[in-house]
Formats: structure tokens, C-alpha cells, sequence
């Protein structure tokens, strides 16, 4: 994999049947081949991007207290404001700082009978020195989720699935995700990791970055490439559902991202689409099954069928705190996979 990649248009799939096929061609082979590409054409405005920008560099501008007053510790549905090191990828701190937020929801506690990951729904903390970011946060996950759909159907039309097989999975409740995360530059120890290596665990992530970079893709080789911005696109990348639904067939890659030298900032907005928390992840009838690879096997991160036990598995390793005050019950190892 070179250090550039793929970039796809999406307003194609709409340009005719030739236009079309073309597109989905380039689409198959960016989802088998690499598991990341840039995607234009995608119908969000400049303005609609202009104004994320500034509305979300306003709320890391707020004081400190501002922003400690919406702090993850406070949501048992890991909502909220996390500071600077208080995220682990991988067992080790995370050099950044971010605000994660959801489809905004009524609180729901699971009975003594119902899964711990229905802790994962519930209401979003908001910033009362900022009330214009609770607008502009939904109004993100909205559009987002338009472009996501659209892109969803083409990824399996384009591998001769049916581009519909996973609509019931999304649909009434998808688990939709948001972070606004802002790089502040090199830790003091001098470690790199903005966010360590890992893969996504549900279906697709669209990323919004700005102009410093630092996104770094895994290379078939195991070296890792850095992912410049293209002005306009969104980063795509498929997380590992996909790549079980497929029997390995799409591809799921490792990538993280490496701080800013100094104390520059970085920002950036990954949104991440994924089905509902009960949903069951059936395999899905496509053309080339039968030279689908198998999936990766990793004996430290067992992945379910059922969403959403890989989804609060991902949120208690990586929140230790809020798991520790809010989800005792949660952190045994039968809990965390049964």
C-alpha cells in the first residue's frame, strides 16, 4: 500500500450506469484491498464543515472547568468530556483529549436478565458555557448518517451482496458515534501515541481531519504509512463486522495516529456508523465468497455477533475509570463476553 489512497467520489454512484459501475469497482477493490480510502462527492458542505470546526474549537477553547464539567466520569453511558491521558489504546495512555457523544437518548438501565452494553444508550452531557454545540453535534450525526447509508448499499452492491442485507440491522435504534478529539501536541515523556494501533469494531467510520495529519495506516508489511488530508474528503476505513460478515473477504485495518510534534494542535472527527446494539451480525451472501481469507484471529480481542458485546467490551477497557465507578459488575471476564 503506497501512502496515498484511493479516492472515491461518491456522487458517481448518481451519474449514470456506467458512472456507477465504475465507482463501485473502485469501491470493491479499496474495501478488499486496503480497508481505507478518501471519499468526495459526498454532499456535505463546506459550511456545514466550517461550522463543526468552529463550534468544536470553541468548546476545547472553554476553561478547563467548563469542559471538566461535562467529564466522562460523571455518564454511566461514557458520554462526556475525557482530559488529556485518561483514554488507553492497547493497555497505554492516549495523548489526547475529546468529547463523545451519541444519538441523544433516554437513560436506559439493563435488568439483572438484559446485557450490560444497553448501558452504551442514554442522554449526552452538554456544555452550558457553549449551548450551540448540542445543535451542531446532532446536526453532524444526521448528515453523516445519510452519507454513511449511501455508502453502506454501494459497499455491498459493489461485492455482489445484496445492497439492502443490513438495513434491519440499523434500523429504529443504529448506535451512532461521534468524538471531537483535539491532539495537543507530544506528551511530556516524549511517546508518540495520539491513539494506539487498533481497528474499529463495527461496520464504518467516516473521519473529518484538519490540515496537520498524523493519521497512520498499517502496510501489508506491518509498517505504517501516514494518511495526508485531502481538502473536501472523508477518510473511510471498515471496521472488523465487516470484515467477519464477509468471512475476511473486506478488510479491517489497524491504524492510529501520532502526535503533533511540540505542542501544535491536531483535531479531528471520527463518526462512527454501526447497527443497533442488539443487532446479530448475519454473514452476508456476496459474490466472492468463496475467495473470502478467513477472518483475523485475535485471541485478546474476541469479537460476537451480536454488536453490542463488542461495543461496551471496547468502552470498558479503554475508559478504566468510568468503568471502575459505574460498571464493577461489568469488569469480570464473564460479564465483559457473556
Amino acid at each position: 500500500m503506497s501512502n496515498e489512497l484511493p479516492v472515491l467520489d461518491l456522487s458517481a454512484a448518481s451519474a449514470g450506469p456506467e458512472a456507477r459501475a465504475r465507482f463501485r469497482e473502485q469501491l470493491h477493490s479499496a474495501a478488499r484491498d486496503v480497508g481505507f480510502f478518501h471519499l468526495t462527492g459526498h454532499g456535505v458542505t463546506e459550511a456545514e464543515t466550517a461550522e463543526l470546526w468552529r463550534t468544536m474549537r470553541a468548546f476545547f477553547a472553554l476553561p478547563e472547568a467548563d469542559r471538566l464539567s461535562i467529564s466522562n466520569l460523571n455518564s454511566p453511558h461514557f458520554r462526556g468530556y475525557t482530559r488529556t491521558g485518561d483514554e488507553r489504546t492497547g493497555g497505554s495512555q492516549d495523548w489526547r483529549d475529546q468529547l463523545d457523544i451519541g444519538a441523544e437518548r433516554e437513560a436506559r438501565a439493563p435488568g439483572a436478565d438484559e446485557p450490560g452494553y444497553w448501558w452504551l444508550e442514554g442522554p449526552n452531557q452538554w456544555p452550558a458555557a457553549l449551548p450551540g454545540l448540542r445543535t451542531a453535534a446532532l446536526r453532524w450525526i444526521d448528515r453523516l448518517s445519510e452519507v454513511a447509508e449511501r455508502l453502506l448499499h454501494e459497499l455491498l452492491a459493489s461485492i455482489g451482496a445484496p445492497e439492502d442485507f443490513y438495513d434491519e440491522a440499523f434500523a429504529d435504534r443504529p448506535h451512532l458515534h461521534l468524538k471531537l478529539v483535539r491532539y495537543p501536541g507530544s506528551a511530556p515523556d516524549g511517546a508518540g501515541q495520539g491513539v494506539g494501533a487498533h481497528k474499529d469494531y463495527g461496520f464504518l467510520t467516516l473521519l473529518l481531519q484538519d490540515e496537520v495529519g498524523g493519521l497512520q495506516v498499517e502496510a501489508a508489511d506491518g509498517s505504517f504509512v501516514d494518511v495526508p488530508p485531502v481538502p473536501g474528503a472523508f477518510v473511510i476505513n471498515l471496521g472488523e463486522l465487516l470484515e467477519v460478515a464477509t468471512n475476511g473477504y473486506l478488510k479491517a485495518t489497524n491504524h492510529r495516529v501520532v502526535s503533533p510534534a511540540g505542542t501544535r494542535e491536531r483535531f479531528s472527527v471520527p463518526f462512527f456508523y454501526n447497527p443497533r446494539l442488539d443487532a446479530r451480525i448475519a454473514p452476508v451472501p456476496f459474490a466472492h465468497a468463496d475467495r473470502a481469507p478467513g477472518v483475523t484471529q485475535d485471541a485478546r480481542n474476541p469479537l460476537f455477533a451480536e454488536y453490542g458485546r463488542n461495543e461496551i467490551k471496547g468502552w470498558l477497557r479503554a475508559h478504566p475509570q468510568v468503568a471502575r465507578r459505574h460498571h464493577a459488575d461489568l469488569l469480570t471476564e464473564g460479564a465483559l463476553v457473556g
